[in-house]
Formats: structure tokens, C-alpha cells, sequence
């Protein structure tokens, strides 16, 4: 064991630490319940109870307190990252077995990990709460004391003791400081908040409603549908990796789910690190004690094994410091690229292009769909980090097999060898590939007939010299038994290469056509495009009537919910000035005639032909 390791152990047996964080987490259970009664009593139910009319003091209170809509919100999108990111450590601790019972039976591990994944929202919900409230001053006011209570403890409880028994020496900060950084922004968070609504209460600042039926920039999206398209330069980044799009804002699901990918992955990297420094050192102790072996055992075979194990431990060292990188590297690139695809996506749903997902999922389900609006951000954070994981596992076999294939040999003084080797090699795959080309000319030029017509491009599938292909085809079935055997191991490979790479991908499925109605993503993946706000109004029923009528059934039904778009509609060309001011003035009545008559609510229905669809003039 080295220096550091061993003084490592020595500050862990005498670091104690005088606060149990997980005591901590099962009384703050107490106030957090007191919290949530508190904003639900100031939280008014929109209907009248029984229980109302025999208490009149409730007034319709005890509403419904919601953390967070998971659905399509877009306010206060990074705060809610940022209260994600606070509980990350919670959520990592999740996947151990620290939060079920001493005795807890096998088949019971479900239940007690569901108990424990309550507890823990349980124990924050009352951040998140306080975030939403109507009643901001409270809400400010509580959310400040209790993450202040939450960031004292976290952080007396690193400074009395910052070492662990994982990793050593300050473990806890390693560990902690993300969530800390992140109640340091909540903390900053509540106290805008509270200084916000003092104003608004005082008449100093004017109070926006962020509960809008149509966001603002979803109505400059809207907006700009209805103007000519002007093309603009764009930079090399915005050609070939991202374009920024001020009409498109991320709902707080996806910044959260992200903020929270990242500071798992972090976390999670520094636990498979400091687990792999046991294992080294494990193995260092081996070759070490091999070597001391070394003058009592006169074997060269034996000699040969232990510069083996050197070697080993070596390559094994570096392979996975570099694997780590690059790992880490992809992984945190798929984070991004998870949210370009999805803007890419809800831009396609948006025109109602559904081409990009599979047949059978045009018609959604409701039930899974809902269901997949609650499984989506957690299942993409598990499967961000064990994308990672089985990631750099293959890249490190892959790693170790080109170390042992070439550097290897090179360092033995067998490059000249290995060249060689290379050389046979490319040389085959050279042969292979030409008598696969071969057998294309040869169909091409021998076994098809002339082309019908001279404008032809190819010729058609009609066979040619047909004794001569039975003979072709004979002796060539042994020859491709041995190439479909190597092409078989290929195609392995591939896919365990491909499949390796794209675990971590939820928006891509990693079995192949036909077979994606078992990939677990492709569900929840579908519930998040297909269960979001504005997902189109026609996901349960498919119209079978021409595009044109769809399209101007889809014109129809938005003009009559935003008459106002009338007198945007873009006219068509007319040379006569005096005309072209009939129409605005005709479609400013039409307007006004069908707002009033959508806002009194009459009791006749409104039709199509109230609408003017196309420009008749």
C-alpha cells in the first residue's frame, strides 16, 4: 500500500463525523410534511366539496401542491435544473442498497427501493413546492429557510469530517460540492423571488402571468410561419453542430433531466475511478508478491508469468486513463445531442411528419403515454450512466487488444513481424473484397440480358446464359459459405460495437427492424414526443382523406381558436391596390365577427364555412 493510502486511512479512523445524514434525511421528513400542508392550505381547489359546505373556514383550501409539471412548462427552466442538481448525491445513492432495512428478503428489494426513492422526494418536495406556489412571498420565504437548512447541515457535516471510506480523502467534497453549488443558487433564487414580489406588492414592478395559454415563443414561432423565410449566413458551428433557434425553448423536464445526467455522470466517474485505484493497487500487490518469489522459484516460465503481470498492469493503467476520457467525452456529447434531437423531433411533430417513428406507434396508446411522461427523465439518467459504463468496458477491451496486438510487438522488436502480419492481412481482405466485386461484374456483364430500350439506365432482372450460371453459382456456394462465416463474425462485431455506443442513446433503439416494439427506449421515448403540450390534436385518430382536405381541416380548426391569424393570412398576388385593401378590410370583419362570437359562447356551433379558407378574390 502507498503513502497516500495509507495516510488516507490514518485521518479516516480518526475523522468522525457528529452528524448522521441519513438520520437527517428521516427527520426532515417531519418538516417537509408541515411545509406541504401549509402551501396546500393556501392553495384553493377550483370546486366546492361537501366537506366545504360543512366547514366554512376552509374556503375550498388544501389544493393540490405540485413540485414540478413534468409536462411542458417553461418557466424557470434552470432553476428547477439547478434543484435537480441539488438532490444528485440523494438520486446516486439510489442505486446502492443504502436505503433498504438491515434484513430486507430478495423479493422484497423492489419494495424497499421504492420506499426509499419516496423518502427522498418526500424529503425535497418541499423545494420544488415552494418554487411553484402561487403565493410567492411564503413560498420565497419557506424554500430560503428550508434549502438553507439542507446547505448548514450538508456543509458542517463536510467540514467536521470531509473524509470517506470509499475513496479517502475528502470524499464529501468530491462528492458534495455539485449539490452545494446548487443550493447556493436556490438560496439566490428564493431571495429574488422574495425581493420580486415585495415589489409587485409594493407597486414598484408589474406582475407577469406565467401560466399563458400560449407561450411567447411559441407565438413568435407561430409568427414566423406566417413570413417569408429569409436565409441567413450561418457559421461553420451553426451549419455543422447546433443552431440556435429563439422560437424553441427547452420545457424544464429536459434542462432538469440534463443538469442531473451531468452531475450523475460526474459523480459516478469519481466512484468508478476510486474503484479502480483498489483494483490496481490489488493487482500491484500481486505482482509484488510474485516478485518476491522470484529467487526461491528458478522456472523461466515462471519468470515470463511475472513479466507478464508487469505488462498487464501496465497497459491496463493507461488504457483505462485515456478509455476514461474518451468515455466521459462521448457520454457528455450524447447529453447534448439528446436535446438537439429532441428540439429536431418536435419540430418534425410539429409540421406532422411522423415517418422518423415506427408504424406502429402512430397511433399511441394513452395509457403508456402518460406512464411514459413519469418514467422518461429517470430512465434517461440510469441509462446515461450505464451507457458510460458498458462504454468504457468495451473501449478498454478494445484498448488492451490493440496493446497487446501492436505496441506489444513493437516494444518485443517485432515490428518487422507485425508489418507482415498486417500486410497478409490487408492482402486477404483485398481478395475478398475483389472476388465480391468480381461476382457483381460478373452477374452484370454474363448472366443479365441487354438492356429493352437503349435509354435504359440498367438492365432488368432477366437472367442470361443460364448454364453458365448454374455452373457460377455452384462452385461459388463453397467459396461463400467460408465468406459468410467471416461476414456473420463482422456483423457481430459491428452490432456489439454499435450497440455499446448507442446504450446511452434513449432516442435510438439498438435492436434491429422489426424488433423494435421490445426496446423498453422506444416507449418511453415515444411518450416523451407524443405526451408533450403540443403534441398535434390528431395523435388518436388518422385521417384518410387527402392532404389537401386535412390541411384545410387543420386551417379551419386554428382559425377558429385564434381568429385573430385571419388578418395575418398571407393574401394572394393582386395588381389592384383598391382590391387588395377589400380583402383587409373584409377579413378584419370576418375577425372581429367570429371573436365576438367565440367569446359569448353562442349556443349555435360554429362551422367551416364561417372561415374563409382560401382567397377567393
Amino acid at each position: 500500500m502507498d503513502s497516500q493510502s495509507v495516510r488516507a486511512s490514518q485521518e479516516n479512523a480518526t475523522c468522525k463525523s457528529y452528524i448522521d445524514m441519513d438520520l437527517f434525511l428521516h427527520c426532515s421528513l417531519v418538516p417537509s410534511v408541515l411545509i406541504i400542508l401549509a402551501l396546500s392550505f393556501l392553495e384553493r381547489r377550483r370546486n366546492k366539496t361537501i366537506i366545504d359546505d360543512r366547514i366554512q373556514l376552509l374556503d375550498r383550501r388544501f389544493g393540490f401542491v405540485i413540485p414540478l409539471d413534468l409536462i411542458g412548462t417553461f418557466n424557470n427552466r434552470w432553476t428547477f435544473g439547478f434543484a435537480f442538481g441539488a438532490i444528485a448525491n440523494k438520486v446516486m445513492s439510489l442505486f446502492s442498497d443504502e436505503y433498504l432495512p438491515a434484513g430486507t428478503p430478495p423479493w422484497a428489494r423492489a419494495l424497499g427501493l421504492l420506499a426509499g426513492a419516496l423518502e427522498v422526494g418526500l424529503s425535497y418536495y418541499p423545494i420544488f413546492a415552494c418554487l411553484t406556489s402561487d403565493n410567492k412571498i411564503i413560498g420565497s420565504i419557506t424554500g430560503f429557510l428550508y434549502s438553507l437548512t439542507w446547505f448548514i447541515v450538508m456543509l458542517v457535516d463536510i467540514v467536521l469530517c470531509p473524509h470517506g471510506d470509499m475513496i479517502g480523502l475528502y470524499e464529501k467534497v468530491i462528492f458534495n460540492w455539485p449539490s452545494l453549488l446548487c443550493f447556493i443558487f436556490l438560496l439566490g433564487r428564493f431571495v429574488h423571488m422574495f425581493i420580486k414580489s415585495v415589489r409587485i406588492l409594493m407597486g414598484s414592478d408589474i406582475s407577469r402571468d406565467e401560466n399563458l395559454f400560449l407561450p411567447e415563443h411559441q407565438a413568435n414561432h407561430v409568427k414566423r410561419l406566417f413570413r417569408k423565410p429569409v436565409e441567413e449566413q450561418k457559421s461553420w458551428f451553426e451549419r455543422k453542430i447546433y443552431t440556435w433557434d429563439p422560437c424553441f425553448k427547452f420545457p424544464s423536464r429536459m434542462i432538469g433531466t440534463t443538469v442531473l445526467s451531468l452531475f450523475c455522470l460526474y459523480m459516478f466517474v469519481t466512484l468508478e475511478v476510486s474503484v479502480f485505484q483498489l483494483i490496481s493497487q490489488l493487482l500491484y500487490t500481486l505482482e509484488e508478491n510474485m516478485e518476491q518469489l522470484i529467487p526461491e522459484v528458478a522456472w523461466s516460465a515462471y519468470n515470463q508469468t511475472v513479466v507478464n503481470v508487469k505488462e498487464f498492469n501496465g497497459a491496463i493503467k493507461g488504457v483505462w486513463f485515456i478509455t476514461t476520457f474518451s468515455s466521459c467525452f462521448i457520454t457528455v456529447t450524447y447529453i447534448f445531442h439528446i436535446l438537439v434531437c429532441y428540439r429536431k423531433h418536435m419540430k418534425r411533430l410539429w409540421v406532422g411528419e411522423k415517418g422518423f417513428l415506427p408504424i406502429k406507434y402512430h397511433k399511441p396508446s394513452p395509457s403508456q403515454s402518460v406512464a411514459a411522461i413519469a418514467r422518461y427523465s429517470g430512465w434517461q439518467v440510469a441509462y446515461i450512466l450505464w451507457g458510460y459504463l458498458i462504454l468504457h468496458i468495451v473501449q478498454t477491451l478494445f484498448g488492451m487488444c490493440f496493446v497487446y496486438a501492436f505496441v506489444f510487438p513493437i516494444n518485443h522488436g517485432q515490428g518487422i513481424a507485425l508489418l507482415r502480419g498486417l500486410g497478409f492481412s490487408v492482402l486477404s481482405i483485398a481478395i475478398v473484397i475483389g472476388l465480391m466485386v468480381l461476382q457483381v461484374q460478373l452477374a452484370g456483364h454474363f448472366f443479365l440480358q441487354k438492356k429493352i430500350s437503349p435509354e435504359d439506365k440498367k438492365k432488368p432482372l432477366a437472367l442470361n446464359n443460364r448454364k453458365a450460371f448454374h455452373n457460377f453459382n455452384y462452385f461459388f456456394f463453397f467459396y461463400n459459405v467460408i465468406l459468410g462465416l467471416s461476414a456473420c463474425l463482422i456483423r457481430l462485431l459491428s452490432s456489439l460495437v454499435l450497440g455499446s455506443w448507442l446504450v446511452a442513446r434513449i432516442d435510438r433503439t439498438i435492436l434491429q427492424r422489426g424488433y423494435e416494439s421490445s426496446d423498453m427506449e422506444r416507449k418511453a421515448e415515444k411518450g416523451l414526443r407524443e405526451s408533450i403540450a403540443y403534441y398535434t390534436f390528431t395523435s388518436s385518430t388518422e385521417s384518410h382523406s387527402s392532404n389537401k382536405a386535412r390541411t384545410r381541416w387543420f386551417l379551419c380548426y386554428t382559425l377558429l381558436n385564434n381568429p385573430r391569424l385571419i388578418i395575418q393570412r398571407k393574401p394572394k398576388q393582386l395588381d389592384d391596390l383598391h382590391s387588395i385593401n377589400d380583402v383587409s378590410h373584409t377579413r378584419l370583419i370576418n375577425a372581429s365577427v367570429l371573436e365576438a362570437e367565440v367569446r359569448n359562447n353562442k349556443e349555435r356551433p360554429i362551422v367551416c364555412s364561417d372561415v374563409e379558407l382560401t382567397d377567393t378574390t
